[in-house]
């Protein structure tokens, strides 16, 4: 089978290493070998074991002996036109590319699905950890009721040098920075939109209907202090960025969001750049998928799983059940209650019924955990006496 990698950094160089150096074992799964017949990519790779590089888009269009093709590129443009002209063609088309899946998700998969082809996207929730795979065929047989998951490494390894070193979210970003976790505009990871981008994707698989990310409540972690991740260790808790979709009654909720998550929760513990995702089912309760979510070979890994798969269904539809939804399939997550972890400035003595938490160095402030409430109920409390009287300096939802 002859195949195409268009973008050949980090991930789609690692596909093509991993072609290499595992070409007999692939070749035996696959029950054919693979060729790369085109590599895409604007730039020159003269050191490369691969002399088959082109700048020219059309000739991998127009090449009736490319069959499949590997979408590394990231972002929608050209990434977007150039799928969606491979698929109409008749070419499968295997992606690690979560911004286009989440944005263009239900058209692509809708036009291999006429063209009885296959548009494959494993790597672009989690990395090397396999879970859009489960979720479209060995959890078929539950009721789906919600996703939980730290989606993202490069939040989590910065929450996790904020907790364990007490860093500061400006220290723990730059350190990420210069162990390449971090981009140089960090602002996809730390403002919520590349976890906010995965959990449309799992949502959207879970649920069968388009969750459109452009609406889902997206806050990310630049709001998190020092103090915030000492006060989640002196309560019991962890703070993790995480997306979460709970499913509602005709829709779904969903939302991204810094999270006080219980020590005894198996999502509390995952640390550095690891991700973890939990998935909830009314017969066969919690399921755990854990591992690596980025990196170069572990998402490498994963697309030539993807291409192993089109190799093996070179001429049938792999079906993936995600269609159009209704506008109001997405609900108002404001309606969703939770308990709330609140950080004040103020006098604690007059509070009754919470417990209240002290910092040693950290005078005139306390914490305390509410009861779960919805939006408009908790900013209803927050007018009320005592605490009307004191300064919020941190809010952060209990999941």
């Amino acid at each position: 089978m002859k195949i195409a990698i268009m973008g050949f950094g980090v991930v789609g160089s690692g596909v093509g290493e991993l072609l290499i150096t595992n070409a007999k074992n692939i070749a035996k799964k696959a029950g054919d070998t693979i060729e790369v017949k085109y590599i895409l990519d604007l730039r020159d790779f003269p050191d490369s074991e691969y002399k088959c590089f082109t700048k020219d888009f059309n000739d991998i269009l127009n090449d009736p002996e490319v069959e499949a093709v590997i979408e590394a590129m990231g972002g929608t443009v050209p990434a977007y036109d150039f799928t969606k002209k491979l698929l109409l063609a008749g070419k499968h088309v295997v992606s690690s590319n979560k911004e286009l899946v989440a944005k263009h998700g239900t058209e692509l998969l809708q036009i291999a699905k006429e063209k009885s082809i296959n548009y494959l996207f494993e790597a672009s929730v989690g990395g090397g950890i396999p879970i859009i795979r489960p979720l479209i065929s060995s959890l078929t047989g539950n009721d789906i009721t919600g996703i939980v998951g730290i989606l993202n490494g490069t939040t989590n390894y910065i929450l996790t040098q904020m907790i364990k070193n007490g860093k500061s979210f400006a220290e723990a970003l730059s350190e990420a920075q210069e162990k390449g976790y971090a981009e140089k505009d960090p602002t996809a990871d730390v403002e919520g939109i590349d976890t906010c981008r995965k959990i449309a994707i799992l949502a959207s698989l879970a649920y069968g209907k388009n969750v459109n990310c452009e609406k889902i409540p997206t806050e990310g972690i630049t709001k998190i202090t020092t103090e915030d991740a000492k006060y989640a260790q002196a309560m019991g808790y962890s703070v993790k960025l995480v997306g979460q979709c709970v499913k509602a009654k005709k829709g779904v909720f969903a939302r991204v969001c810094p999270a006080f998550i219980d020590l005894d929760s198996p999502l509390a513990n995952i640390s550095d750049v690891f991700n973890g995702i939990l998935v909830q089912g009314e017969s066969l309760g919690d399921v755990m998928f854990y591992g690596r979510g980025a990196g170069k070979l572990p998402t490498a890994s994963a697309m030539v799983s993807d291409l192993v798969d089109v190799a093996k269904h070179r001429n049938t539809n792999i079906r993936i059940l995600w269609n159009e939804a209704d506008e109001d399939y997405l609900k108002d997550g404001k309606a969703q209650k939770y308990p709330y972890y609140l950080r004040f400035m103020g006098d604690a003595d007059k509070l009754k019924g919470y417990k209240v938490t002290k910092l040693p160095g950290l005078d005139n402030e306390f914490a305390i955990i509410t009861k779960a409430a919805s939006e408009e109920e908790l900013n209803e409390l927050l007018k009320s006496e005592p605490f009307s009287n004191c300064e919020v300096l941190g809010k952060i939802r209990v999941i």
